[in-house]
């Protein structure tokens, strides 16, 4: 289990690498859901996403041996656009290892920026694949199976601490589980009242399955919103998440591309549907909590394209 000391040190090690986030009250959410709301933008972060905070921290710790011989990624996305950037800017060599499904524009942002990027055809051959290139000295930089990348990324529930006004209820997407893991963290050291919401999308439900199992278990993956198709959870997300969260709530693909287009539309701002499907879920914790709750919205990133989202809103049916 990682602690709020933790969390803490990974903020001063990361300080000056990465953005304090805006955190601002959303007139426009609030009054779409009929509740206060308050949103983290951490879609404005360097790289577009938080996964910067984590892969910056675990850059950071490594030792002159490691650094050397460089790093290995394995992302739907965002984490592998996190690691190329912020490796690039610390002059450390990365290989990224991505799924097919994985946004084409996170694959041009990763050789952009100076990393070798391996496609595979489905995301647990990602993840295999990564064992085998590990073989050859680079230091893995997991995703959320990393007791240093889930402080770090705990880093945007201090911020929230410390900037939202009252809250009662916080709202966290989950893939593997680093990000909610890392925030409930440091909302139950900093806001010991506050309830954590965790969301997935049909088809990338890692978190709930292991909560169902008592463990981790591998699940199939056929979610659009590859940013959250983590393969499983792992025993150490899986503990703080059971530990620590309230519920896990699970929304569907269309739901959370419609909620990326009420974002757009309500809160101005370009979020992707690994943040869209916080709506949905969002009104689901409404029924059952009363609107006289406080939400905040963790806005997780913003890596989507138009081309992007309008194949989805045609896809759905959408409007």
């Amino acid at each position: 289990m990682i602690t709020v000391a933790d969390v803490e040190a990974a903020a001063e090690r990361i300080a000056g690498h990465v953005v304090r986030t805006p955190t601002v009250p959303s007139p426009g959410l609030s009054a779409l859901l009929g509740a206060q709301v308050t949103a983290k933008l951490e879609l404005l972060q360097r790289t577009g996403s938080f996964k910067a905070r984590g892969a910056t921290a675990k850059l950071l710790a490594l030792g002159p041996t490691e650094r050397a011989a460089g790093v290995v990624a394995v992302s739907g996305g965002n984490h592998g656009i996190g690691v190329a950037v912020m490796a690039g800017a610390l002059d450390i060599e990365a290989t990224i290892v991505m799924p097919r499904s994985a946004p084409g524009r996170a694959v041009r942002v990763a050789e952009a920026a100076g990393a070798s990027v391996i496609l595979t055809d489905t995301m647990g051959e990602a993840f295999a694949l990564v064992d085998e290139v590990r073989t050859k000295g680079l230091t893995l930089i997991h995703p959320f199976d990393d007791p240093v990348v889930i402080a770090a990324q705990g880093t945007v529930g201090l911020e929230l601490a410390e900037d939202a006004g009252e809250l009662t209820d916080v709202l966290v997407s989950i893939g593997g589980g680093g990000l909610v893991s890392g925030i409930a963290t440091a909302l139950h050291a900093h806001r010991p009242g506050v309830r954590i919401w965790g969301v997935e999308t049909e088809g990338a439900q890692a978190m709930s399955a292991a909560l169902a199992s008592g463990g981790p278990v591998p699940v199939e993956l056929s979610s659009i919103v590859s940013t959250l198709s983590a393969p499983s959870a792992s025993p150490l997300t899986h503990e703080l998440v059971s530990a620590l969260v309230t519920d896990v709530l699970t929304v569907t693909d269309a739901e959370a591309v419609q909620g990326s287009l009420d974002l757009a539309e309500h809160a101005k701002v370009w979020a992707e549907p690994a943040a869209g499907c916080l709506l949905p879920a969002a009104r689901r914790v409404l029924e059952r909590v009363g609107d006289r709750a406080k939400l905040g919205l963790v806005v997780c990133g913003g890596n989507v394209t138009t081309a992007d989202m309008n194949a989805w809103v045609r896809h759905f049916g959408l409007r």
